[in-house]
């Protein structure tokens, strides 16, 4: 059944389609570069470690082969470890217990235990969706019960509906609800009845609530009659019921070069999403995990450049700490034929092959692995559950990095090369990690290759990327590391100021010689910059810059010199200065998910009169700009934004305010600023 709905918002299936149609050549190339692209691998900066579920895809019902032993082998070669079922939209339409979806089409051999059998041979831990479109809490009550407590299948994650702000709230309705409110205020309350219902059942379940992903539709909008966004109403509500949160992401796009680069996204995404966790949940903040339960490209499904995506979007949301990043899907049939990168691409979503034809094209034959799944099996490869990742960089926006430290100490590195022409050279430099002299393992995915080749090649700090490649390199250490610290605990922030904040952490635990003292390194890209040393677990550290996010990690070094690995980063933000002659308040006021109203209340809270005014702030992000302002002079150089009065509003007596308002418009998540300065001193933000 090629053409049922996926879980993707209509506009965006026809956007999808109709790029689809057109034959894309792909990235422009750069020509052919002499000088090698640089590579640096950092393992001083830590990232997160790997889940044990990362790496998923999703299943859905109108797929009769999803339980059978021929996909299960695939997907277990590929190393998935987490199973999405029913299946997007139809989600919110399905009744397990009569394995029925009125409306939508239901296959043969795709019951619930059938699903079951198939993860159980692949060996990947199931995530199941409850209908809340057109279900209950009872219904869904009943099924953990027939899961977990009848059958003994120990399913531990629930998400509570799929994509349900697609109810019509926001002027879009494809996803069934059946409640007469359709607010997210009404399904937040009702999570909080799924979540006791099921809970009751089995308490060691896990729920998730559905939210919108940062600068994708209709993130950052307020719909009428609503106080707040979707996320905001929902985490306010349902925060303390909920044990993660459910993001899907196809990202907008124009055309093969640009969807490539959506990547660069993914921090300040998973970032934003983090706050708002963190502004609702309080103190169980960090008890609340992120899913990424649907993810696809959205164009050249199954040629190179989707499997390029795929590598850099889970490799970059394993880094942010995602327990699951689940590609849609395994088997969704033939759509609109293109010709991508000199291959054939069939528009179709899944990993594999469903053997669909459409007028005289054909697709290969059944469960022939698309260019995705290749690319997938190379992420399973390179991280492993349990490896940290650490923080890798290029100089080149064609050659994408990432790395990851084993806990027997090898490496392993990911490299995309992004341009479709040339090949790319690199030269790979390492910081807190010396390479054994010897040939690293070298797997490589090239443009329409139908398997991944491995050998070994190159030196660990030179190899050859081919063009439109994903390769992986496998490093041994240069000598074993023994008797040094474990590392420190996971650091936590307290007393953060514009200009200061204390660190502390758990003590390291000592290997052949005492812990002689703690270094704190802020990342910096994938440079550290050691902010200072202690012998003691907490640190102040001082001169940090007023509304800045910082990322830092703690090392533990012994009496003999040796030094631990890094400790989990900590990121944090700094504030403004409690008192200032100016004060500055930034309103979004008005927000269509690709741009803003925002209007800028200036206070000279000084004791003197002021005579004419700037007001400087610097965007967060490269997509971020201002479109138009009033009110005053508004002009921007790079991310910098400077903002002069007019004669209108030059005069601010002590005490006086006046307010200036803009159009900001975005490409990516709208990390607002918070940092302001007036005639060059900086001002409280309110």
């Amino acid at each position: 059944m090629s053409t049922l709905r996926t879980s993707r918002p209509a506009l965006a299936l026809l956007m999808g389609a109709a790029v689809a149609a057109q034959t894309l050549a792909g990235i422009p190339s750069a020509g052919a570069e002499t000088t090698p692209v640089t590579v640096t691998v950092n393992t001083r900066a830590a990232l997160a470690v790997a889940s044990d579920t990362a790496v998923g895809t999703n299943h859905a019902i109108w797929d009769s082969n999803l339980g059978t032993n021929e996909t299960a082998d695939l997907l277990k070669a590929a190393g998935v470890k987490m199973l999405r079922y029913p299946g997007g939209s139809y989600a919110d339409i399905y009744h397990w217990k009569t394995h029925t979806a009125p409306g939508g089409y239901v296959a043969p051999n795709t019951d619930f235990d059938t699903f079951i059998r198939g993860a159980q041979r692949t060996g990947a831990q199931p995530i199941v969706i409850a209908n809340y479109g057109t279900g209950t809490a009872e219904e869904a009550a009943d099924w953990v019960k027939y899961a977990n407590v009848t059958k003994g299948y120990g399913v531990k994650y629930w998400e509570i509906g799929n994509e349900n702000y697609g109810n019509g709230h926001y002027g879009a309705d494809w996803e069934a609800d059946d409640h007469t409110d359709k607010t997210p205020a009404e399904y937040a309350r009702n999570v909080v009845k799924y979540s006791d219902a099921m809970k009751a059942v089995d308490p060691t379940v896990k729920i998730g609530a559905v939210l919108t992903s940062p600068a994708n539709w209709p993130d950052g909008i307020v719909a009428d009659g609503d106080q707040a966004t979707w996320n905001d109403t929902v985490l306010s509500i349902a925060a303390s019921k909920i044990d993660f949160v459910i993001l899907h992401w196809y990202p907008p796009h124009t055309d093969v070069a640009d969807v490539l680069t959506k990547t660069a996204h993914i921090p300040d995404m998973i970032y934003m999403v983090k706050q708002q966790i963190a502004k609702h949940a309080g103190a169980r903040a960090g008890d609340i995990g992120i899913a990424m339960t649907e993810i696809n490209s959205g164009i050249a499904y199954n040629t190179q450049p989707a499997a390029l995506f795929a590598a850099d979007a889970y490799a970059a949301l394993m880094e942010q700490g995602l327990f699951t990043i689940d590609w849609w899907n395994v088997h969704n049939g033939i759509g609109t034929v293109s010709t991508v990168a000199g291959h054939t691409d069939y528009g179709d979503f899944g990993m594999l092959s469903s053997a669909g034809c459409t007028g005289d094209v054909c697709e290969p034959p059944f469960n022939t692995p698309f260019a995705p799944y290749h690319a997938i099996s190379m992420v399973s490869a390179f991280a492993h559950p349990g490896d940290q990742f650490v923080r890798a960089a290029t100089d080149e926006p064609l050659v994408a990095a990432h790395a990851v430290r084993r806990p027997n100490g090898d490496l392993a590195v990911l490299l995309v090369n992004r341009d479709p022409d040339s090949e790319r050279q690199v030269k790979i430099g390492y910081a807190g990690f010396a390479p054994a002299d010897e040939a690293p393992t070298v797997s490589s995915l090239t443009n329409g290759a139908t398997s991944v080749t491995t050998g070994h090649g190159g030196t660990a700090t030179t190899q050859t990327l081919p063009p439109y490649s994903v390769t992986t390199l496998v490093l041994h250490p240069a000598a074993a590391a023994t008797g040094a610290p474990a590392a420190p605990g996971q650091p936590t922030v307290s007393g953060v100021t514009d200009r200061t904040a204390t660190i502390s952490w758990p003590a390291a635990a000592p290997g052949a010689a005492p812990v002689a003292k703690y270094e704190i390194h802020r990342q910096n890209g994938a440079v550290t910059e050691q902010l200072g040393e202690t012998s003691v677990t907490s640190y102040v550290v001082h001169n940090l810059v007023p509304g800045t996010r910082y990322t830092v990690n703690v090392i533990a070094r012994d009496t003999a010199g040796r030094v631990s690995w890094a400790s989990a980063p900590l990121t944090f933000t700094t504030g403004s200065p409690a008192e200032s002659s100016c004060s500055v308040r930034l309103t979004d006021t008005t927000d269509w998910g690709s741009g803003f109203v925002g209007n800028v209340e200036i206070t000279n809270t000084g004791t003197a009169a002021l005579d004419g005014w700037t007001l400087g702030f610097t965007w967060p992000t490269t997509w971020q700009s201002v479109s138009s302002g009033w009110s005053a002079n508004w002009a921007q150089s790079g991310r910098s934004v400077t903002v002069t009065s007019t004669p209108d509003n030059r005069r601010l007596a002590s005490g006086a305010a006046t307010s200036i308002g803009f159009v900001g418009a975005y490409s990516g998540p709208n990390v607002l600023p918070t940092a302001f300065t007036l005639n060059g001193t900086v001002c409280t933000t309110r």
